[in-house]
């Protein structure tokens, strides 16, 4: 998408790089509530949208998108493997 590019240009990559620290840290905080039981599914949502979006931002900033595919591919490959192992 377009405006992933246009908000890398606009604020900058080493800004977009901390917001995605940030980003990463409230869902961690929001897991971490809930882990409490203080569940906030609504801001849970809310922060995973954020934290995708940011990863897109990440993959373009680093031009990795497809070697983060091939990544993900091996490694839900291999936990399948180990799925399967243990039934």
């Amino acid at each position: 998408m377009k405006i992933y590019k246009r908000i890398i240009e606009h604020y900058g990559t080493s800004n977009q790089k901390i917001k995605a620290i940030e980003e990463l840290s409230e869902l961690t905080f929001e897991i971490a509530r809930d882990l409490q039981g203080n569940a906030a599914p609504h801001k849970i949502a809310e922060e995973l949208a954020d934290v995708e979006i940011m990863l897109e931002q990440l993959k373009r900033i680093y031009e990795n998108h497809y070697k983060v595919e091939l990544w993900k591919e091996h490694k839900l490959n291999r936990m399948e493997v180990r799925l399967n192992e243990s039934t």
